[in-house]
């Protein structure tokens, strides 16, 4: 093996390798720790701000138990954690900050390898991002999702939520029942219990081969969930010995992967964004039509909340990813390595679904459509996206009238005016909402529709934004339009009334307006100023990348490595 980083500092003589060992010896730490052991980094994104991962430092005891089974000297770190629930104005803005928290915390600290402990949403791609731009061996636990809600006799979670505030709007339900349900709701620890963006993420993590298997589906509230963390804790010590690396494991044939199974599990759209700046930390080329290329074929296969019935619990005594990946192993490039150090048949080969509702068979799908459309017209030069199980069949080919909100503010306020001219073949536009528009690209793409549908039983419309929509939703929903408004996109232009044709089985967008009509607007076109002139949010406005290039920053693409230039002492 390789000699131990960390030993540039432990292992050091005189007054340099005094300095580093005498500190960390305040903490009543042992002197043979120091000596040849390979040391843990444990990247804890515990916060009680972020009440997906509050039993995290429960979780990290876990991991400490089998880093030092196996030999290793474990050390737990903290950076900035992203509470989806809770951070405004959106977890977005702030993904690619925690990343570089991630990076630079690996990087500068004595570390051999590192164990990232996430969750909610961002947390996790940040956390990836972070360690792939070292590029130390890295093994991810993810906190799992919580148990299924229940109230008077039925199973709720998040998705509910859209159906509840709708019944609201339509005053077909109070806020005192509302209140009654929170608590069944989110009744234990862990993330939502839908396959919402946490669980995709964790489902995204292990298809990749970055987690031992069985990781995306185990409840938060398992034992079953602190026996992966030790087991992880044992295996990144080994990881360390074997010098198995992140750009040893995320070829493009695992990007691939990862495609396949989000389509056959019906994940969130927002795994299009992450998957991508994950690449390009790897320096592995992907672009938006390798979703839509890859997904064609791969039938739905788990039958969860947005698109279908169950809960992730459910789809844990099923046989959890590994039984989805058994199903489609025919797509799946097999010999690819995972964290295990075999390849990734190994992590289901042994497999089965327990449960034919929950992860059918491949033969005989939940349904046809999966995975993610990437769409293209004169709306959507760089692509938009839309996640086709999520959508109403009636409105999979529509032309409707645009409704147009110039920006969420003007939406909040106009939304349930009686006199707002929409009817249900009308598709609500939304702009404003991108990467630099909001700033931050928020999860509001899938808009509340006009009350007076409502009341009118109208469920779905097409709906049309530079914006994300949250993986516990649903809907006909366009997202991600690139270029976005706020850059002079053509979402920029679009006026009320105007023409706009959707037709997801043909993958276009297009707006029905003369081509001179749209030259003339767009050279009347001016941008907004920005009230953002300092700090980090200026950062972002400066180098943020757009939504088909995964919004990173523009300065972090590829890696820089685990090598410190300078030494201080």
């Amino acid at each position: 093996m390789n000699p131990l980083r960390s030993q540039n500092w432990f292992g050091k003589k005189g007054k340099d390798g005094f300095i580093y060992r005498a500190w960390m010896k305040n903490q009543g730490i042992p002197a043979d720790e120091f000596r040849a052991k390979p040391v843990i980094g444990i990247c804890n994104t515990w916060s009680e701000l972020t009440p997906c991962n509050a039993h995290f430092r429960e979780l990290a005891e876990s991991v400490k138990k089998g880093v030092w089974e196996a030999g290793g000297f474990p050390l737990e770190f903290p950076v900035m954690s992203l509470g989806e629930t809770l951070i405004k104005p959106t977890a977005m803005l702030y993904r690619n900050l925690v990343s570089m928290d991630v990076e630079e915390s690996i990087r500068a600290n004595p570390l051999d390898a590192v164990v990232l402990l996430c969750g909610c949403d961002k947390t996790t791609p940040a956390l990836v991002m972070g360690a792939c731009s070292v590029d130390l061996p890295t093994i991810v636990v993810s906190g799992g999702a919580m148990l299924t809600g229940k109230y008077q006799g039925r199973d709720i979670a998040t998705s509910d939520v859209w159906r509840l505030t709708d019944d609201l709007r339509k005053d077909e339900l109070s806020e005192d029942i509302m209140n009654e349900m929170e608590a069944g709701m989110c009744r234990s620890r862990g993330h939502c219990a839908v396959m919402g963006t946490a669980s995709t993420m964790a489902c995204m993590v292990e298809s990749l081969g970055l987690s031992l298997a069985g990781n995306a589906a185990i409840p938060a509230a398992d034992a079953r969930r602190k026996v992966l963390a030790q087991l992880s804790g044992r295996r990144i010590v080994d990881m360390v010995y074997e010098d198995l690396k992140p750009s040893d494991i995320l070829k493009k044939e695992a990007f691939e992967n990862a495609i396949m199974v989000n389509a056959a599990i019906g994940g969130s759209t927002n795994f299009v964004i992450h998957l991508l700046a994950i690449a390009g930390r790897m320096g592995i080329p992907l672009d938006l039509s390798d979703f839509d290329r890859l997904s064609l074929g791969i039938p739905l296969l788990a039958n969860l909340q947005p698109s279908g019935k169950y809960f992730m619990e459910d789809f844990y005594y099923a046989g959890g990813l590994p039984a989805v990946m058994k199903e489609i192993g025919a797509f799946l490039h097999d010999p690819v390595i995972t964290v295990s150090g075999d390849p990734l048949a190994a992590n289901y080969e042994r497999t089965t679904s327990f449960n034919r509702e929950v992860i059918a068979p491949v033969q005989q799908p939940i349904g046809p459509l999966s995975g993610v459309v990437v769409l293209r017209g004169n709306l959507c030069e760089d692509g938009a996206v839309v996640k086709p199980s999520a959508a109403s069949p009636h409105l999979m080919q529509h032309s409707g009238k645009a409704i147009v909100f110039e920006d969420i503010e003007d939406y909040k306020v106009r939304i349930d005016d009686p006199n707002l001219p929409a009817d249900e073949t009308s598709i609500l536009v939304l702009k404003q909402v991108g990467p630099k528009g909001y700033p931050g690209m928020p999860e509001v793409g899938n808009m509340g529709l006009p009350k007076k549908l409502l009341a009118k039983g109208v469920t779905d419309m097409v709906r049309i934004s530079d914006g994300r929509m949250s993986g516990t939703a649903f809907g006909t929903v366009v997202l991600h339009v690139s270029p976005e408004s706020a850059i002079g996109g053509t979402l920029a232009l679009v006026k009320d009334g105007d023409i706009i044709d959707l037709d997801i089985p043909a993958r276009t967008l297009n707006l029905r307006v003369d081509p001179a009509e749209i030259e003339r607007r767009r050279a009347a076109w001016k941008p907004r100023e920005t009230p953002y002139h300092r700090g980090y949010v200026k950062l972002f406005l400066d180098a943020v990348g757009q939504a088909h290039t995964g919004m990173d920053f523009d300065f972090l693409k590829g890696g820089s490595g685990s090598a410190v230039t300078r030494d201080s002492h």
